[in-house]
């Protein structure tokens, strides 16, 4: 079977093994986020915090309650690291620098999961276990729950009021992630992934069974529990420096595909509870139909950029196989690259800096859309949302009539807060990409020159806004510069958009809703899906075209 195929094939059963957990995911999360009844653990937790879950909460409650909840989780994953040397189980591992301890607190607590450290040399047990894998679920659960407030905007009439933030949060954990994580713990376990509390070993090194006189060491830990979690999450954060790259997290192509197929399930079922929830399956359709043309559409990219073969090494080894595992290939590399960067999880298991100028460019883009296709646990579907209003404000600017979407007038006030949040994140990747190329310091951290080095730049700056949390691997961002900056990027990108996008909420739900008619534009049918595709890929292309120019654009066309 030649590599090509072997992709092709890999794509298809996951697009089918997608297929098959859509309705039956999509329609429980729908059921979880509108029940009255409460678990008995859930009731538990809500009694520890002192929370009432049956209150209702208008937008300014909602969001005080994320930002609040958000900014106690920072302080505690920054002082656990601080106090590392002191607590047990730390692997004799010292505290974590201020900056870093900075960053990495910012980085898991805004689902982005961005390491600027070598886990396996840098966190211990408890650290890793009580910090680290605590925020993958919690802040995954953030995102859900401020989608499913937006999503109530659209369904309710005449209130103000979006549910309760922490009855959100709690089920998100208890009844979505925290279920489907101890299922895909237990099938990476089967399959080789480690799952243990054991310390440093020291090992030798051999080759062909000869030893070859070094020695290296091994880390243990609660991997299998931890990579479930950091793909289900879409977090992206390893226990190890080389991420789903290292045997012990990835170990077979099966596991590769099943990783993969993780990280993209709770967006793309998602779509199915929005439809649920605002009454219409087929406004939902919509929704998964535009997600799923940019993300097939990227993955074609990617692979016919990597399989092009130009000169003999690469026609030896079927395709670009620099900084790919030999265990995956081509095709399943560019499938993981893909759906890694246009979710907002940013595992990976190749290193995207040894992309072709092109691929590298591709895997850059697709965090710049916004990550909305299909996009993070929550994130995706409430990005995509406000693009659709975006788009439907253009359907309406072209006929003359006042746009609306869902039976509410998309107005002034709505446009406004849409506009600003598509807005927010590019500022910020192209305004920290300017300083660091302006500023003399920050430059001493790019291992390449040119337009490579300016994409190592850029990269970093639109995983670190956009919450996803990958690396181009070849910039050293262990720097004073870079772990303040990029952690206020992370900061700044995650909680300045959730603020439009529940005051848009909020807007929406006081709305009384407005009865279809022959002008009103058909948001269900395909033509609005390519309206909504096309206002994807113009807006951001004309947001980030200069940039890309002189980064991945300029590197693929000199080669």
């Amino acid at each position: 079977m030649g590599p090509v195929l072997a992709g092709v094939l890999q794509l298809l059963a996951l697009i089918a093994a997608l297929a098959l957990a859509y309705v039956p995911l999509g329609t429980y999360m729908a059921r979880v986020y509108s029940s009255d009844r409460h678990w008995r653990v859930e009731k538990w937790i809500y009694k520890g915090i002192g929370a009432n879950p049956n209150t209702e909460m208008r937008w300014p409650a909602y969001l005080r309650c994320v930002l609040a909840f958000s900014a106690v989780s920072v302080v505690f994953l920054y002082l656990l690291q601080r106090l590392q040397g002191h607590l047990p189980g730390s692997l004799g591992f010292k505290a974590i620098d201020p900056d870093q301890a900075f960053n990495t607190a910012a980085s898991f607590v805004t689902n982005t999961n961005w390491q600027s450290y070598y886990g396996e040399q840098a966190m211990g047990h408890v650290v890793q276990t009580a910090g680290l894998a605590v925020q993958n679920f919690v802040s995954a659960a953030v995102g859900i729950a401020v989608a499913v407030a937006l999503v109530r905007g659209f369904a309710r009439s005449r209130t103000g009021e979006l549910g309760n933030f922490w009855s959100d949060l709690v089920r998100g954990v208890t009844r979505i992630l925290l279920p489907l994580s101890v299922v895909a713990a237990i099938v990476l376990v089967a399959c080789g992934a480690i799952q243990n509390f054991s310390g440093i070993h020291e090992v030798g090194q051999f080759f062909n069974g000869h030893s070859m006189g070094g020695h290296q060491q091994w880390n243990g830990g609660a991997v299998a529990s931890q990579e479930a979690i950091k793909e289900i999450g879409t977090n992206g954060g390893g226990y190890f420096n080389a991420n789903s790259a290292h045997p012990f997290e990835n170990p077979t192509p099966f596991t590769n595909l099943f990783e993969i197929f993780l990280l993209l399930v709770i967006p793309f079922a998602l779509t199915r509870t929005f439809g649920i929830m605002v009454g219409s399956l087929k406004q939902g359709y919509a929704i998964l139909a535009t997600m799923a043309t940019i993300w097939v559409g990227f993955i074609a990219l990617m692979m016919w950029t990597e399989f092009a073969h130009h000169g003999p090494a690469l026609q030896i080894a079927g395709g670009a196989m620099e900084g790919k595992e030999t265990r995956f290939g081509v095709g399943a590399s560019s499938i993981f690259a893909v759906s890694t960067t246009l979710t907002s999880t940013g595992a990976v298991d190749s290193f995207h800096s040894s992309f072709t100028g092109l691929g590298g460019g591709i895997t850059m883009l697709g965090m710049q859309l916004g990550e909305i296709a299909p996009g993070g646990t929550g994130s995706g579907l409430y990005g995509m949302l406000v693009m659709a209003i975006i788009a439907v404000f253009i359907a309406g600017l072209m006929v003359g009539r006042t746009p609306e979407y869902l039976g509410k007038k998309i107005g002034t006030r709505e446009i406004k807060f849409a506009a600003c949040y598509i807005l927010i994140t590019p500022a910020l990747v192209l305004i920290f990409t300017a300083a660091a190329m302006a500023l003399p310091t920050p430059g001493h951290s790019m291992t390449n020159s040119g337009a490579h080095g300016f994409s190592e730049i850029l990269y970093a700056y639109s995983s670190a806004a956009n919450n996803n949390g990958s690396a181009f691997a070849g910039l050293n961002a262990d720097t004073q510069w870079f772990n303040s900056t990029l952690g206020l990027a992370m900061l700044l990108g995650r909680f300045l958009p959730m603020v439009f996008v529940l005051a848009l909420a909020g807007s929406l739900a006081e709305q009384k809703p407005v009865p279809a008619t022959a002008g009103t534009l058909r948001t269900e049918k395909p033509l609005f899906t390519g309206l909504l595709v096309g206002a994807i890929l113009i807006i951001t292309g004309l947001t980030y075209f200069p940039a890309l120019a002189l980064g991945p654009l300029a590197e693929g066309l000199a080669s």
